[in-house]
C-alpha cells in the first residue's frame, strides 16, 4: 500500500517537474520578445515602462483565468515576471517616500515589481526632484486616503512642478500595533505617523485610553524605533514588523475596514491612451460672481464624469485658490479637449497634470 501511494506521489512530481519545464522555457522565450519590444520602442524613441498596457495584461489574464489558481496571485506572478523583463534592458529607477517598509514603499513595490531599483527618500519634495533630475525615471507619492482625506504636500508639489502623473496605485492599509514583545502590559507609548495615528484613534481610546501617543515622520520610522525600545510600540505594516523583528501585539486595528489610500506615479512624459483613463488637471479661476458655475459647465455639457475636486490656496496670494480636478477620460479624446479648451477661457492658468490608465 505505502510502496502504491509513493508511486502517486512520485508521478505527480514528475508532471510537476515537466510542467515547470516549460514554465522556465515559457518565461525565457517570453523574455526574448520583451527584448525585442525594448529595442524597438528604443528605435522609436518610446518609453519602455507603459503602465497601460501592464494593466490590459493582467485584466485579460484575470478574466480568462478559470482556476483553482487564485485571481490575485495571478496579478502578482505576471507583475514579476514583466518587472523582470524590463530589468533585463535596463532596471527601471524608482523613487517613492521612505524609508523602506512604508505603505508608499508597499504600493512601489506592487506597481513596478521587485526587479526595479527602488530608491527611499525623505520627503515628497526629495521624491520630485529625483525625477526630476534624471536620477530616477519614476516617482511614487500618496495622494489621498479614504479616512483621512487628501495629503497636500504632494498637490502643493504639482503647483510648481512640471512633472506628469503616469499611473495611480490603490492600496489597501492595514494598521497593526508591533512591539519587541508582543505583550499589550508592556506598551508605554505608541509611535506611527500622524495619519496611521488618526485612522486608528479609536480603537486606541478604547483600548489604551491612558498611553501616549508620540508621532514619527512615518511608519517604518516608529517601528525602527520601537524594535530599540522594549517599552514603545508601533502603528505600521507587517513588513515594518518583518523588517524591524518585531511581534504582533495586535493585527489590524484600524477604526475603517476600508482603509485605502491611493498613490500617484509620476514621470517626465504623458501616459498614451488606454480607453480606460483619468485625467488630473489645475486651474486658477479669476474671482468673479458664478465662476465656479462656469467653470463645471464645459464637462457637464459633454457628459464628462467629474471623479473628485479640491482646492488649495495660492501661498502667495490671501484669499485665492488653485482647484484640482480629476476627470474620466484622456486628454487627447475629442469631449475631454474641447472641455478644456473651453474651461481654458475663463481661468487665469490651466495645466494638464496628467492622463493614466484608471486604477480599477
Amino acid at each position: 500500500m505505502e510502496n502504491n501511494e509513493s508511486n502517486v506521489l512520485s508521478e505527480l512530481r514528475r508532471k510537476i517537474d515537466a510542467i515547470d519545464d516549460q514554465l522556465l522555457a515559457l518565461l525565457n522565450r517570453r523574455a526574448c520578445l520583451a527584448q525585442e519590444i525594448g529595442h524597438a520602442k528604443a528605435g522609436q524613441g518610446l518609453d519602455y515602462y507603459n503602465p497601460g498596457r501592464e494593466l490590459a495584461v493582467f485584466e485579460r489574464l484575470v478574466a480568462q483565468n478559470s482556476g483553482p489558481f487564485p485571481s490575485e496571485a495571478v496579478r502578482r506572478v505576471f507583475r514579476e515576471i514583466i518587472s523582470a523583463s524590463l530589468s533585463l534592458e535596463q532596471p527601471i529607477k524608482v523613487a517613492f517616500l521612505g524609508p523602506a517598509a512604508t505603505f508608499t514603499h508597499q504600493a512601489a513595490q506592487r506597481q513596478f515589481g521587485f526587479s526595479a531599483q527602488l530608491t527611499a527618500q525623505k520627503s515628497i519634495p526629495a521624491v520630485f526632484d529625483e525625477v526630476r533630475r534624471g536620477r530616477a525615471d519614476y516617482g511614487v507619492v500618496p495622494v489621498e486616503n479614504t479616512t483621512e482625506g487628501i495629503v497636500s504636500h504632494t498637490l502643493d508639489m504639482f503647483i510648481e512642478s512640471d512633472l506628469m502623473i503616469n499611473a495611480e496605485i490603490l492600496l489597501d492599509i492595514s494598521h497593526d500595533l508591533l512591539s519587541i514583545t508582543g505583550k499589550m502590559e508592556d506598551i508605554r507609548q505608541i509611535l506611527s505617523h500622524p495619519q496611521a495615528l488618526a485612522q486608528c484613534r479609536h480603537w486606541l481610546e478604547e483600548n489604551l485610553p491612558d498611553i501616549p501617543l508620540i508621532d514619527a515622520s512615518s511608519t517604518a520610522m516608529a517601528a525602527r524605533q520601537a524594535a530599540e525600545d522594549p517599552s514603545s510600540a508601533a502603528i505600521a505594516s507587517e513588513i515594518a514588523a518583518s523588517l524591524y523583528g518585531l511581534r504582533t501585539v495586535k493585527p489590524k486595528i484600524q477604526d475603517n475596514t476600508n482603509n485605502v489610500t491611493r498613490f500617484l506615479v509620476v514621470g517626465r512624459n504623458l501616459t498614451g491612451r488606454t480607453g480606460h483613463d483619468k485625467t488630473s488637471i489645475m486651474f486658477i479661476v479669476t474671482d468673479e460672481p458664478g465662476i465656479l458655475s462656469r467653470m463645471l459647465e464645459p464637462f457637464s455639457r459633454r457628459g464628462i464624469n467629474l471623479a473628485k475636486i479640491e482646492s488649495r490656496p495660492i501661498k502667495s496670494k490671501a484669499w485665492e485658490y488653485v482647484f484640482f480636478l480629476d476627470l474620466e477620460g484622456h486628454v487627447e479624446d475629442v469631449a475631454i479637449s474641447e472641455a478644456l479648451s473651453d474651461l481654458k477661457v475663463c481661468c487665469r492658468s490651466l495645466k494638464v497634470l496628467g492622463s493614466y490608465p484608471r486604477c480599477r
